[in-house]
This record gives C-alpha cells, structure tokens and sequence, in this order.
C-alpha cells in the first residue's frame, strides 16, 4: 500500500501528511492522516471527523480511539482522519477561509476554490484504498442531533452496516449532491454518516456512542476483537423520512420534549413567546415520529427550524 507517497508495509504505520495549501502567512498547514496496516490483509476503513471545523464530538471519537490503540487492526488497514477540515478547526468555524462548505465540495477540483482542492487531494490521495468509511457530524448552529446514523436503505451492505454499528437510530438518507457521501457511493465505497450532538462540544453520551458503534463495526469485519457491553445494545428505530417543524412566529423558544422522544400528531412539543408575557404560542406535532434534531436557542425567528421529526419505517 503506498499512500500519500509512503509506502506501508504489512504489520506497519505512519502519521502522514495531507498537505494542500498554506496560511496566508505561508506557514504550512498539513492534515494529518494516521494509517495502521495488519500483518494480515483485509478490508481498509477510513474513520473521519471535522469534515466542518466546528465538529469536535467526532474528533474526540477518533482521538480516543487512537489513544487506546483501537486503530492496530489484527487483519486489514484502519486509516484515521481526525481534522479533514484543519483551517475550520484553527478557528472552530464550520466552513474553509473561502467560506465554503467542505461537503458541498465534492469531487472537487485540482484547480478551483480552497474547497474543492481539499476534496480533489482527498479523493485522489486517500479513498482509492478505502473500501468503508465512517464519518462523524454534529448538528449546526445551535441544533443537537440525537445519535443516529444515515444511510439509504436500499443499499443492504450499508443498512447491515449501520444496524451493526447500533445507533438508537437509523435514517434513510438520499444522497446531497457534490456531497463527500455522493461522491464516495459512486466509486463503489460504503459510508455511514453518523450524527450526534452539537458544534463546539464534547459530549460524553455521542462520543460513547460514536467509540462503541466503530468497535461493533471493526469486529463485525473481523478486524479487531473487542469485549463489547452486550447490555448496552439495542434494537434501532429505523426512520424512512423526516421533517422540520418551523417557528410559527419569532421570540423566546422553549421545548417542551426531550431529544430523541416519540411524540404523536397533535402533542404539544414546545412553545414560542414574546418576551412580555403578552403572547404564548403552542407548537404541536403535525405526525408521528421521533424527535431526530432539536434547536436548542432560545430566541428564534418566524420560519427558524426547531423540530425535527422522523417517520418509523417498518424494516
């Protein structure tokens, strides 16, 4: 295996360098990629966060898995990403310095934005060896995510995958174009995105979450052997589609549910008001489903989106 110009021999690994542009003050800003090859051959999996910058749950997934040695596969090559988006995270800003979205990048350019050479080195550089991958997210702008992983359904090996992996959810997830999951699917790789929590926090619940389900997959692939707590499985709700319930009017949010409960047509699930004590608005569930995101700010906007609601699938 030869990767980014280093070869990595059979029971051997290396820190490497995704290195692809500079600061403006031209020190170097290298992304580092830690890869762990068995004596054994089989499978390659790519483990990835801060795909944005102000993800850090996933970070701190990967940081511990590092940490405990979890990335020396007995049979196969594990490949560790930790900071995809290292400019983001200097400044714990989601986007690149060219205000791009890294995941609205893909498959990127050898010759265009900031952006898109990051993903063109990626795609050229890393995902030709990889034949998984798991990738970690956060909610955005104040937005929490319960645990859950996507994937699309119909796809039997990624469905299997995130079963596996043993969220408390599963969403059924069409790809986004000029996404990094779009882009993977095409060249044949199978990708779970996990989602957990919020920007600029590590959270002990998501990151548990997160470092359990990669030991369920590694094992599952017959990579590592791990002594998984068989007490904290259980069986996933599996969420065929979902929906964002907006602010009806701007002013002071308050949820009335918890993340991640089921909640039924007609259920009040929170209420906007005014900061006068004058107006008080309920908000009520429009079907059936679980709460999958809650914002979590507590003054938004008319239209802001507040809830979101995933339908159960019958799998």
């Amino acid at each position: 295996m030869v990767i980014l110009g280093k070869e990595i021999l059979p029971g051997k690994g290396a820190q490497l360098n995704l290195d692809v542009a500079k600061l403006h003050t031209s020190t170097p800003i290298l992304v580092p990629v830690i890869v762990e090859r068995a004596k054994v051959d089989g499978p390659t999996v790519l483990l990835m966060a801060g795909l944005h910058g102000d993800e850090i749950n996933g970070v701190e997934v990967i940081r511990r898995i590092i940490r405990k040695g979890f990335n020396k596969p007995l049979r196969g090559t594990i490949i560790c990403l930790p900071v995809f988006n290292i400019f983001g995270f200097l400044n714990l800003k989601r986007e690149l310095p060219d205000g791009r979205d890294l995941n609205r990048s893909f498959p990127g350019s050898e010759s265009g934005s900031l952006a898109a050479q990051f993903a063109y080195h990626f795609m050229k550089e890393i995902t030709p060896h990889v034949d998984y991958v798991i990738d970690f997210h956060t909610g955005s702008s104040q937005r929490n995510n319960f645990p859950q992983i996507r994937c699309i359904f119909n796809d039997e090996e990624s469905l299997e995958l995130a079963r596996i992996f043993n969220p408390p959810l599963i969403l059924n997830s069409s790809h986004i174009p000029k996404t990094i999951r779009e882009s993977l699917s095409k060249q044949g790789k199978k990708m779970l995105l996990f989602e957990g929590g919020k920007t600029n926090s590590i959270e002990e619940l998501i990151v548990e979450e997160g470092l359990n389900g990669v030991k369920r997959v590694l094992s599952y692939l017959e990579m590592r052997s791990f002594k998984i707590d068989i007490s904290k499985d259980r069986t996933p709700i599996y969420l065929d589609q979902s929906k964002w319930l907006r602010a009806p009017n701007s002013g002071m949010f308050q949820a009335t549910v918890k993340n991640g409960a089921r909640v039924v047509k007609g259920d009040t699930i929170g209420i906007v008001t005014d900061p006068y004590g004058k107006n008080e608005r309920k908000i009520k569930a429009t079907f059936e489903g679980y709460i999958i995101c809650l914002n979590e700010s507590p003054v938004v906007y008319k239209g802001d989106a507040i809830f979101h609601i995933g339908k159960e699938a019958r799998i």
